[in-house]
């Protein structure tokens, strides 16, 4: 399930990175760059953290801590049926 980034006309001028999830439902939007050119230089920058930055949890219960355990995506309601179907058939492929 990968995103996807778009490249947007800011309304105070300049551009904007909306980063999209498989589906197209929006996770992210960007701040203001100046060129088409910085903005894709601030997709690379999003890459980078995204694959190797902390998750700092600044909620009012989480006082700063950094999570550190792996997280997996959260599936899809249609992601959840498929994988309920596929272990549905192995448990009954197991009995017989």
């Amino acid at each position: 399930m990968a995103g996807y980034f778009e490249l947007v006309d800011a309304p105070d001028g300049g551009y904007r990175i909306r980063m999209m999830d498989g589906t197209g439902n929006l996770m992210a939007i960007s701040v203001t760059f100046p060129t088409k050119r910085a903005a894709v230089a601030g997709v690379a920058m999003a890459r980078e953290i995204a694959g190797t930055g902390l998750i700092r949890d600044k909620s009012h219960d989480g006082a700063g801590t950094v999570i550190r355990e792996r997280v997996r995506p959260v599936n899809t309601a249609k992601e959840e049926a498929a994988l309920a179907r596929k272990s549905a058939g192995a448990k009954r492929a197991a009995v017989s």
